[in-house]
């Protein structure tokens, strides 16, 4: 995305950190440049809030639980491992692992998919999806 007026940080490049941004996980150099930008940038400043609500709501909702230290571990290590790969060029491969998929309303089980039919396969838990193919 880009608002087509000159910056000097990039629309692009505030919005590939954003999130970084708003886990106050940059520097204090890099934060004050996309404070800038922000001012400078509407579209960014509204994608920002916007962003930034969502991460409001969902830590409203969701902020009672707390994360398994060793999930955390593991998480944190395969996101190391993916940056790292990209860094080198090499292709990402990510394994989906089946997930159970709840109703909001009840919080049972989600009924699962009848079988059969083409392009199953691809689209089975369990299976390597490259980074950045879309998920069925």
């Amino acid at each position: 995305m880009s608002c087509g007026d000159p910056h000097d940080t990039e629309c692009g490049e505030v919005l590939d950190h954003l999130y970084e941004f708003l886990d106050n996980e940059m520097a204090e150099g890099d934060c004050a440049k996309l404070r800038v930008h922000f001012e400078e940038c509407s579209p960014c400043l509204k994608q920002y809030g916007l962003e930034q609500a969502i991460k409001a709501l969902i830590k409203r909702s969701c902020g009672c639980d707390d994360t398994p230290a060793d999930l955390r571990s593991k998480v944190l290590a395969r996101i190391d491992s993916i940056r790292a790969g990209q860094r080198s060029g090499e292709p990402v491969v990510v394994a989906v692992e089946p997930a159970v998929e709840l109703h909001a309303e009840s919080a049972r089980p989600a009924p699962k998919p009848a079988k059969g039919g083409a392009g199953e396969s691809a689209g089975r838990p369990g299976a390597p999806v490259e980074a950045g193919a879309q998920a069925e």
